[in-house]
């Protein structure tokens, strides 16, 4: 008999927050026999879970028994859905025998806000003004308000322009870090969804957020681009409490809100985090606390109709790496070495006088003396500055909020006593990909190669799929994207990363169907790509990832409807290519970067291959 498990909607387990408004749904079957087979399914969904005890009462969806081996994608077609709305949902199966299964564990599905006239609240930043070329500190933001007993579920849906950290009742909503993510601002601009029931209490409550400059108005590139969507953060968040008598209260951004600035003195993704714990607002995110002395908060005239659900898996703390030794350079430097190059962020604990400053510089690799070695990461400085309160019973922890670092070591400056080991760890970020598949032989080196990529793939996955993790580039180009695709399907899930990716490449794509080099594309906004200020977008294998990445993900995942959602795009890339090329298909003229970093070409600034372009280009 067969057993139906592992239940899955849009990729994920029991997802909230879906704007897809035929959502589709997967399973797995397994069998204590060998060459057992389901041939037929039944599904249903329900609005309550006790739908199959009593398959009338509630049902939304019952497809009959259904012949087919399909367990993959199989779109919901019942009652429509409405905008919060859970849905319940179990399977079961026949085998080749015409034998039935029982039915699955319960599964379900949330839906999120279905359209923008669902959004109640306003966009909201605080009311001051801010030098846009100078760094500013993050605002903390809050809201007072009141809840009635009774609560039965408790939702917020939140996006920022900028990134986010949300906090209720004193308590962060979520172990997401760099939320809303990376998108096409311009164009798509990712929420998300919290199931906030449990943080919620009858009488007074306070909900917080924290924001910082990210991709929005961080730096970007390497000729000291910032401001590229926008010199403003904003915040738009929307608290919907659902009472057991059907009543809905709606706590929004608005003009109710209160801001100050807070402890984070600079936060950047290129160049680090200073934090001043000696500005700290304790208790700041509570309702007892004073908001007398904040500002207030203004209005931001900022579309709604850009927002779209998160599609993207979550970006986490994944795992946490120990430094091995502490090594101490020729220039005097202390470096922790963490034995292994990773992305992501350096946790510290320590105890000393209130304003002692630590600096934590972070580097891949040291110099043939020994030194930190940071020319590569160009003008990405990648520092940590700490500033301690002066804490005497306990230590200080901190970790950075809106940054994240591409290293294996680290030079300790201003660290007050004895520096050891155990102060410091390692804390590996990227998005949330569950493996898919693993490989090892007899051959060490192998191994260890098939490791380096999964850790490439780990360090280079947070929610763009990027050339590098460290230096002032970190950009999603499309040429580095296709060639890797397949091989990151192997190692990971990575259908909705790079689903979320592809809408992006689909937005920026121009009218006349050229791809841009970097997805989202952020060389238009800078009026240069650093190769010439013309060519941004449109040269072979790297725009060739509009027709290749949507192809390799159908072959992996079997996702027929990102195929159909990408096949404009698909075809007006290869139309533009054929009307570029001659009578014979041979694609002179344009830009193209060939068999691109030759180390063989005359200019060491910009190694462009010695291989004929025309031959890589009409050969992609």
């Amino acid at each position: 008999m067969l057993t139906p498990e592992k239940l899955i909607c849009e990729y994920f387990t029991n997802p909230i927050g879906l704007d897809v408004r035929r959502p589709r749904l997967s399973w797995q079957v397994s069998a204590q026999q060998r060459g057992a087979r389901q041939t037929a399914y039944q599904i249903l969904v329900g609005k309550i879970p006790a739908v199959v005890e009593n398959s009338t009462f509630g049902l939304m969806w019952d497809t009959g028994k259904v012949i087919s081996d399909n367990s993959l994608h199989v779109s919901y077609a019942g009652l429509e859905l409405q905008a919060s709305q859970r849905c319940y949902w179990w399977v079961r199966v026949w085998d080749e025998n015409d034998t039935v299964s029982a039915w699955s564990n319960m599964a379900f599905w949330e839906m999120g806000l279905l359209d923008n006239s669902t959004w109640q609240a306003e966009w909201i930043t605080p009311d001051w003004d801010e030098d846009a070329n100078q760094p500013q500190p993050a605002p903390l933001l809050r809201r007072h308000f009141k809840a009635a007993s009774g609560i039965v579920t408790a939702r917020i849906y939140a996006t920022s322009l900028g990134l986010y950290e949300l906090q209720l009742n004193g308590q962060r909503i979520s172990d997401a870090v760099l939320t809303p993510g990376w998108t096409s601002y311009n164009h798509r601009l990712q929420y998300q969804t919290y199931d906030v029931t449990n943080l919620i209490q009858a009488g007074d409550n306070v909900l917080g957020a924290l924001l910082g400059d990210g991709w929005y108005r961080g730096y970007m590139g390497h000729r000291g681009h910032h401001n590229l969507y926008g010199d403003r953060l904003a915040l738009l968040v929307q608290l919907q409490l659902t009472y057991a008598d059907g009543r809905i209260q709606i706590i929004g951004s608005d003009a109710a809100w209160r801001a100050t600035r807070g402890p984070i003195q600079m936060s950047d993704l290129y160049m680090g985090e200073t934090y001043d714990a000696r500005l700290e607002k304790t208790n700041w995110d509570e309702a007892n606390y004073d908001d007398s002395d904040w500002h207030g908060v203004r209005q931001l005239n900022h579309s709604k109709e850009i927002i779209v659900a998160q599609v993207a898996p979550f970006i986490r703390r994944q795992e946490e790496i120990r430094p091995v030794r502490i090594l101490y350079s020729p220039k005097g430097e202390t470096i922790l070495d963490f034995g292994q190059n990773m992305v992501g962020w350096v946790q510290m604990r320590v105890r000393g006088p209130a304003g002692t400053t630590i600096s934590l510089r972070h580097a891949e690799i040291l110099d043939q003396q020994g030194n930190l070695y940071t020319e590569n990461l160009r003008t990405a400085v990648q520092i940590t500055r700490y500033s301690l309160k002066g804490l005497t019973d306990v230590d200080e922890v901190f970790e950075p909020h809106f940054s994240f670092q591409g290293f294996r070591y680290v030079a300790v400056e201003g660290f007050p006593g004895q520096l050891t080991l155990d102060f410091f760890t390692g804390i590996v970020l990227h998005s949330d990909m569950p493996p898919t598949g693993t490989f090892e032989c007899s051959n060490p080196l192998i191994n260890q190669l098939q490791q380096n990529i999964v850790w490439g793939q780990k360090g280079n996955f947070v929610d763009v799929p990027t050339d590098c993790p460290q230096r002032d580039e970190r950009l999603g180009w499309t040429g580095d994207t296709q060639v890797f695709i397949r091989t990151a399907c192997f190692n990971m899930n990575v259908a909705p990363f790079f689903t979320k990716w592809l809408r992006d490449l689909n937005a920026d794509q121009l009218p006349d169907g050229r791809v841009p080099f970097v997805i989202p594309d952020v060389l238009a906004k800078m009026n240069t790509s650093g190769l010439n200020q013309n060519h941004s977008s449109g040269a072979a294998a790297w725009s060739d990832a509009a027709v290749i990445c949507p192809w390799i993900i159908y072959l992996c995942y079997g996702d027929t409807r990102l195929l159909a959602e990408q096949y404009e795009s698909m075809v007006s890339w290869v139309e533009f290519m054929r009307s570029r090329a001659d009578a014979n298909y041979i694609w002179r003229n344009d830009f193209q970067f060939g068999d691109w970093l030759d180390y063989r070409g005359q200019d060491a600034r910009m190694p462009m291959p010695v291989t004929n372009n025309e031959l890589i280009a009409t050969a992609f």
